[in-house]
This record gives structure tokens, sequence and C-alpha cells, in this order.
């Protein structure tokens, strides 16, 4: 039996899985660490068959138990990063195990997280970097750091210890919430400034002192949807995943939909979205050979 995993178990996940699920022919995994976005509207009053306003909260959890009745499996745990293996399947890497599938969907939805710090924007691209296994060959041979406090930014830590002969974890002030591996470095200070001529040169603190390095990373919170897809090297056009009408990346075997393909941040797009991505991989799988 073919194999889809989907990252994500928003409206997107959970429309795809539904129609996936019901094809008979496919196993089908959603990995999540939580209900996203949409767990923070509080009231939704213009959605297609609820009388009364419902939290989404509410329709979150409704959404997840309708996918169980059926048999969707649901794996609790956090993806870092997406691979393909030697036979070009996708591989969703989380903090504890990695998955392997015939076809892959992205719906994690859009970062909303913000950085408001003095020189982030301005060496976008001349030393700070989003994504460490695109960009870590660049900096081989040189110190660098990564913003972050959780799983994710541990991860892109590892990554970059292989290339790099110092690395640097900054949380900016905020707690710790993963474990440091021994070659990683710390530092908890908040953040005033990344400095630099024409690349960055070093990083500043509030309290004055400073650290030395060619890049800065950014990793916070957990990884979105175009972070993901970024380290596959799909097509992404002004912070979303560009996708034909079948909801395909410009990666085989690998889909996106939701929020992280722009347009409408809705849940009725959002579901139309996932419905035509589950249609699409049961398709898909069908005319893949063995």
């Amino acid at each position: 039996m073919k194999k889809a995993v989907i990252i994500g178990s928003g409206p997107a996940g959970i429309s795809a899985a539904l129609y996936l699920q019901r094809s008979g022919k496919i196993d089908v995994s959603i990995i999540s660490n939580g209900m996203g976005a949409l767990g923070k509207a509080e009231k939704i009053e213009n959605y297609y068959g609820f009388a009364e306003p419902v939290s989404g909260e509410e329709l979150y959890r409704r959404g997840v138990e309708g996918a169980k009745r059926l048999g969707v499996e649901f794996i609790e745990e956090e993806v870092v990063s997406i691979v393909f293996d030697d036979n070009y399947l996708p591989v969703a890497v989380t903090n504890k195990a990695e998955y392997t599938a015939d076809a892959l969907l992205l719906a994690t939805g859009v970062s909303r997280k913000t950085l408001n710090i003095k020189g982030i924007n301005e060496f976008e691209g001349k030393g700070v970097s989003y994504c460490a296994v695109c960009d870590a060959f660049f900096y081989r041979g040189k110190n660098v750091c990564v913003i972050g406090s959780g799983e994710y930014a541990i991860h892109e830590a590892q990554v970059l210890a292989n290339t790099s002969p110092e690395v640097t974890l900054l949380t900016n002030g905020a707690e710790l919430t993963a474990v440091l591996p021994e070659n990683i470095k710390l530092n908890t200070s908040k953040i005033a400034e990344v400095k630099g001529d024409l690349t960055v040169e070093s990083v500043e603190f509030e309290d004055g002192s400073s650290i030395e390095v060619s890049g800065v990373f950014i990793a916070l919170g957990t990884a979105d949807s175009g972070d993901l897809a970024r380290k596959v090297g799909a097509v992404i056009d002004n912070g979303h995943i560009m996708v034909n009408n079948k909801m395909e990346t410009t990666i085989p075997g690998l889909f996106a939909a939701g929020d992280c393909t722009g347009g409408t941040l809705q849940v009725f797009k959002a579901v139309y979205e996932g419905a035509t991505a589950g249609l699409a991989i049961i398709n898909y799988l069908k005319n893949k050979p063995e």
C-alpha cells in the first residue's frame, strides 16, 4: 500500500486526509504538534453549515475527530526538516524520528512570527538566512549563530555544526525549550543589533557584549511549510510556495495546500485546496510505479 504523509492538522491537512483515507488504497499519516493559527480564532461566523459562531479550537477538534473516525493516523511530533532518500522519496524528519512517504503534503500554514531587530532586514541575503541546509555551504569554516530557542533552532544549529567551527544559539531572552547539544554554544542575552559593513560581521547584545559571526540564521518557533519547502529547493515566491492547479510544487511528490500557498487566508480556501491536493495525490500515487 502506498504511503501519504501530511504535515499539519489544520483545515487543509485534514481535508486532504479525508479524501486520501476514503480511497481505501493509501496509508495516511498526519504529523502535527498543534492546531496552529486556527486555534487563535475566537469566533468564526462566515463558514458554511454553522448557524452559530464556532471557535477555531472547536472547528479544529471536530476536524481531527472526523479524520480519526476514518482511521487516519496522527503523530504528535514536530517536523524540523524534509529530505529525499536515495529512491527520491520524501522523508519528514521530526524531533524524534523519520517518516518516508510516496507523497508528502505541506499544510502547516505560514509563520506569523516577527523579529524586530535592527540589521535583520538589511542583511537578508548578505549574512542573514532562513535555511541552514540551503546556505551552510557558504559559511563553511566561519563562525555562525542561530536565533531561536526550540527544536527547530537546535536542528538548524546541528546542520551548521557540520561546516562551521563554532555555532552559537541565541535565544534573544527566551527560555530554551530543547536540549542543547554539547557542540553548540548558548547565549540567552537580548539582541540589540546585527552589524556589519557589506555583510554580517557581528551580533551586538543589549548588555553591550557582542560576538563575531559571518552568518545569522533565523529559526523561530516551529518550521512552517515555506521553511520546509525551501530546504528541498521548491520554488518560493514572495514567501509563498508555488503550486499548480493540482497543488503540486515544483518538486515531484511534494504537494502544498492552505495558507502556505498565498491568496485568501480563510478556512474555506484551505479546505478546498486540501481536498484538491488529496484527489491529486490519489491520482499521482495510482500512476506511480511500484
